[in-house]
């Protein structure tokens, strides 16, 4: 019986046995539901957010099915990692801001348990600050700032997400 099971995945590459159907993030690998790619080769996609905390948010991930980053295979370890590197890069460019927050999480805080790296620029502080009177509210707790950060998000606007694809590709 094992031999037999051992047989049928020789030869079947990794994600045909290294997928979840109920996953979000494998039905955009398949192709079953709608992405804004932004990047793609054999082993990793990327693509925007569809609830990004800024514009430009973009989400890089395996193309196979694993929960934990600590269980990734090194092969797409080292794809999602260069990839990671090679879309921070164009989309610096692209928005005209080097600063970035980069973050994956595992478990705590994981929304789809799928591997990925989320690459959110960082508010352009080039521009003025804005001035602070003496008579405004107390700074927020974290948990004021954690319901505004999550809560505040909007959906991906599709003509947007058209043009910054476009200008993130232009730059790879």
């Amino acid at each position: 019986m094992t031999s037999f099971i051992i047989k049928s995945h020789v030869q079947r590459p990794p994600h045909s046995w290294k997928q979840d159907s109920g996953c979000a993030f494998c039905r955009i690998i398949n192709n079953e539901s709608p992405s804004k790619r932004v990047f793609e080769n054999d082993k990793v996609v990327a693509f925007l957010d569809i609830m990004p905390l800024r514009k430009g948010h973009t989400l890089v991930i395996p193309k196979v099915h694993y929960s934990r980053l600590s269980e990734l295979p090194p092969d797409y370890a080292a794809a999602v990692g260069e990839a990671v590197s090679k879309v921070a890069h164009a989309l610096t460019q692209a928005l005209g801001n080097t600063a970035l927050n980069v973050v994956c999480n595992q478990e705590y805080a994981q929304a789809v348990p799928h591997v990925h790296y989320h690459i959110i620029p960082a508010p352009n502080y080039a521009s003025p600050a804005p001035t602070v009177s003496p008579d405004e509210e107390p700074p927020l707790t974290l948990r004021q700032m954690h319901k505004l950060e999550f809560e505040g998000r909007d959906e991906l606007d599709d003509d947007d997400a058209v043009l910054l694809v476009k200008s993130i590709r232009a730059r790879l």
